[in-house]
């Protein structure tokens, strides 16, 4: 069967799509993908799928998003999918009303967190509750990777039989590894002894990144990594200028890392993870950190509270506050034998809960049965 995947951007079909890409094709199905244009693509095509670039808008911009509906719409009728599967908030709606409009056989979503669960004006998260609804109704397959997301869309009607589906990475790409560990840090300039918190995400406010900074002048025993960067496509307000700040009080404890393709290495040279985000679907970085056999400290919001077990895999701590991140982080880096403790607890749930190839298996299950 031809299915082809949808989302928004370069960076979500490589990182969050292309494991179930590879894992329907290995079921036997001709699997092509949809999203903006982006030096992403290039990954996903040396893998040998097709990816056609569409003009996607992160943006409620009517403007922006008819002219993505339209070059969907052209999409499917020219492809032809026997199923089309939508991902993300403003992409998954306007591919499963282009497949219905194109008579698609079989529409399937997966929500990666809804956008009127995120803080902003009413007039906007109320829009995003009517769409979701509208497409809801659309939809054969409706998954969610978290639970709490499943039971928001029967509570709201939005689907009548919404599948949580997790998220998952593979152990054997993502595991403690002391020769890495030591080669990194090596590279880095920084000894084995210190302690390293390290945070893996998009430098977008709603991440947590003010939060983050402010309560690493209070946790003087540990340096801070950051791994990632701005996407074109992200909006909302540049944090250059708290990052700024950040560099004139921690000095030499902050190291902007970028961009890394070998994310692992990285996690696998840090000693407690941090995410304090103000909302999330069920963070990716989070069991990618809990695999390789770190601490996690995240916000107790939807996603994170699923994944860590707070006091035996990490912490959990509100949201927007610098004090009660700082608290928990000093807890790990002043007793590293519970820091160990918990990081090998995580793992194990994560091995037990977020095996890619599991919840891969089970989502193309789900697939080829609403195909039959």
């Amino acid at each position: 069967m031809k299915i082809l995947q949808v989302t928004n951007v370069d960076f979500a079909l490589r990182q969050f799509v292309l494991p179930l890409m590879q894992g329907l094709r290995d079921a036997g199905h001709d699997v092509q993908g949809a999203c903006a244009d982006g030096p992403h693509l290039a990954a996903v095509r040396s893998e040998g799928f097709v990816v056609h670039s569409v003009p996607m808008a992160r943006s409620l911009s009517p403007v922006a998003q008819f002219r993505a509906f339209v070059a969907l719409v052209r999409l499917i009728r020219r492809e032809k999918p026997d199923l089309v599967h939508g991902h993300m908030p403003i992409s998954g709606i306007l591919a499963r009303v282009a497949a219905k409009i194109c008579g698609t056989r079989v529409i399937a979503y997966t929500c990666h967190g809804f956008l009127f669960n995120q803080p902003g004006s009413w007039r906007r998260r109320g829009l995003s509750l009517v769409l979701e609804a509208i497409a809801g109704r659309l939809t054969n397959l409706y998954m969610t990777v978290s639970s709490e997301e499943a039971a928001d869309a029967k509570r709201l009607y939005l689907n009548g039989h919404p599948i949580a589906v997790g998220n998952g990475r593979d152990p054997l790409r993502y595991h403690p590894d002391p020769v890495v560990r030591a080669r990194v840090r090596a590279k880095l300039g920084v000894s084995e002894t210190k302690q390293v918190v390290i945070a893996v995400s998009r430098l977008v406010r709603h991440k947590g990144y003010p939060e983050l900074l402010r309560a690493m002048e209070a946790v003087p025993d540990a340096e801070l990594w950051i791994v990632g960067e701005r996407l074109p496509s992200d909006h909302g307000d540049d944090l250059e200028p708290v990052f700024a700040r950040a560099r004139s009080k921690l000095g030499p404890r902050l190291r902007m890392l970028g961009y890394q393709e070998n994310v692992a290495e990285y996690l696998m040279a840090a000693d407690i993870f941090a995410l304090p985000s103000h909302f999330e679907g069920l963070p990716m970085s989070v069991i990618e950190a809990m695999l390789t056999g770190l601490p996690v400290v995240a916000t107790d919001i939807s996603g994170p509270r699923e994944q860590i077990v707070h006091g035996t895999t990490g912490f959990l701590v509100e949201p927007g506050l610098s004090g009660p991140l700082a608290r928990a982080l000093n807890k790990l880096t002043s007793d590293q034998a519970a820091a160990a403790k918990m990081g090998k607890a995580g793992r194990a749930r994560a091995i037990e809960k977020y095996s890619e190839k599991t919840v891969i298996s089970h989502i193309v299950g789900l697939i080829d049965g609403s195909l039959k």
